[in-house]
């Protein structure tokens, strides 16, 4: 799957899915503050890599641990801001981060695979073109987000969660092999 390289050209956009691919996933509970939150060794520097390439960089993230009443949206802004705050330390930018809170049962547009969160974005940022952006995740989910809009999409392989009948454009072990790749 990674035999041809992409070509990155300005006016792309990278979209980044958070937990099990910017920092280590709880399975079976939620970051629910900063101290829970666990970083991929070097992830600052490999983001703020990556933000150099892109036009835009943005994190897309499923939370329904707000929607249990787990943790507040809040909580969720003050991990986001920490992300945000370390990238930019190493001369990187996050534009914006998009969270969903809603609960797998709602079937709502704004959880991946749902294309809300992309939409968003788009309104925000009307420059977004989906044929010029990736989507790195970590998910089923996340692969199905990206191919809604027509992104191109690259897994990041864990031991939790392969994507069985959804093949991604690429597959690396870490966002970090997945920059070197592109750098």
């Amino acid at each position: 799957m990674n035999s041809s390289p992409l070509h990155i050209e300005a006016g792309w956009s990278l979209f980044l899915d958070r937990d099990g691919v910017i920092n280590h996933r709880i399975v079976g509970d939620y970051v629910r503050n900063i101290e829970q939150l666990k970083l991929f060794p070097n992830i600052e520097k490999t983001i703020a890599d990556l933000t150099c390439l892109f036009s835009r960089t943005f994190v897309v993230t499923n939370q329904q641990g707000i929607g249990k009443a787990l943790m507040t949206e809040a909580d969720v802004s003050k991990i986001h801001q920490h992300i945000s705050n370390k990238v930019r330390l190493m001369g990187g930018n996050i534009d914006a981060f998009y969270f969903a809170p809603q609960l797998k049962k709602e079937n709502h547009p704004m959880r991946k695979p749902g294309i809300g969160m992309a939409l968003k974005a788009q309104e925000e940022f009307p420059e977004i073109n989906f044929k010029k952006s990736i989507m790195v995740g970590d998910s089923e989910s996340d692969i199905l987000f990206g191919k809604n809009v027509g992104m191109k999409t690259v897994f990041i392989q864990s031991e939790t969660d392969k994507p069985d009948s959804i093949q991604p454009d690429f597959s690396y072990s870490s966002l970090e092999e997945f920059a070197n790749s592109l750098l």
